[in-house]
């Protein structure tokens, strides 16, 4: 196990056609069991050719996203994202956290593509499928140069991240805020520290999410609250704690995701159970197969977010009263895209 991180093993992708696996041999000569190593980030150069990703996932409420970065420092065990590692002939355990890849040229891209005749404006999400605001991206800055681009185009954004190193750029998404361009939610796991060291080892603390949420809504951007993913048996409870802290920092909306677990994902998750809460890991994994018709997931439209059963629908009870209470949703207007100018704002704008 590696210092800081949370992946247990380091399990090659499903593609390759070779398997690794640890061997001990009793050998008098090995030393005792060393304390556990630390692993460095590793940060690659992607050279990608397009930057704006497009979807017609029924159930995801958006069509256009961006990702600055591919793999996250953040290290969430329970990251859906974690797989599509497997593409770039790495593992979606330990190598998911630890050899990332940044997109220096992304800004550039944008603006390519917005400036672009066909080009229809629509509302771009961030942090789709990793953080834009991980650790990396105090040094790389590539989500402050793309807000920078679409504040310029009047292009409306959202934003979901974990990290408290997004209000650095307040200043940009409140002069977006002000023309209803710009929604941000921060999400929120877990209240209790002794979990998200573990769980997410990397991603700012619960309460440093809290006082995002609270300079976001301070300075007037429309902020609000993911509670995701909802773990059965392990911070269900907090459902309902998570929600009134976040609406008493200023969040307006909400909304919740319960715990998916696909492909390699399943059994990291499996492995971290055991390792830290190994108690609860049975009835953890319980709970998982009711939800999921017996199996691990179920990656239906649908019913992947929800999940089915008497604790799914216990859950979306207990989270729909919540709001009612909190007065959370009451209010929530789609983002504009009335002021989109490519003319203005492409690269030939020098010449008007």
């Amino acid at each position: 196990m590696a210092r800081g991180r949370a992946s247990c093993s380091n399990p090659v992708g499903r593609f390759e056609k070779w398997s690794r696996e640890r061997s001990v041999e009793d050998d008098p000569f090995l030393p005792e069991e060393a304390e556990p190593a630390q692993v460095k980030t590793v940060v690659f150069i992607d050279k990608t050719r397009t930057i704006i990703s497009r979807n017609t996932s029924p159930d995801v409420p958006f069509d256009s996203s961006i990702n600055p970065y591919r793999g996250c420092e953040h290290g969430c065990i329970y990251c859906f994202a974690r797989p599509s590692h497997a593409y770039l002939g790495l593992s979606p355990g330990l190598d998911f956290e630890t050899r990332l890849f940044a997109k220096p040229e992304a800004a550039t891209l944008l603006e390519a593509e917005l400036s672009k005749a066909s080009y229809r404006p629509t509302v771009i999400a961030m942090g789709t499928n990793t953080d834009p605001y991980q650790p990396i991206e105090k040094k790389w800055e590539i989500t402050r140069r793309i807000l920078e681009v679409l504040e310029r185009f009047n292009n409306p954004v959202t934003i979901t991240t974990k990290s408290g190193i997004v209000v650095r750029d307040l200043d940009i998404l409140q002069r977006m805020a002000r023309k209803n361009l710009a929604r941000v939610f921060i999400s929120v796991t877990t209240l209790k520290n002794e979990i998200a060291r573990t769980l997410e080892p990397r991603a700012s603390s619960p309460q440093r999410r809290l006082a995002a949420i609270r300079s976001l809504s301070d300075a007037g951007i429309p902020t609000g609250v993911l509670v995701a993913p909802v773990i059965p048996a392990l911070t269900d409870s907090e459902l309902e704690s998570i929600l009134q802290e976040a609406s008493e920092s200023g969040a307006s909306s909400a909304a919740y995701i319960l715990l998916r677990l696909p492909l390699e994902v399943a059994d990291l998750f499996s492995e971290w159970l055991q390792a830290h809460h190994p108690l609860k890991a049975r009835h953890v994994e319980s709970l998982i197969a009711q939800m999921r018709d017996g199996a691990k997931y179920d990656p239906r439209f649908g019913k992947r977010m929800t999940g089915t059963g008497i604790f799914a629908e216990t859950l979306r009870m207990r989270f729909d009263l919540a709001c009612k209470k909190l007065g959370l949703n009451t209010q929530r207007h789609p983002l504009s895209t009335e002021h989109f100018d490519a003319r203005r704002n492409g690269p030939q704008a020098s010449l008007f």
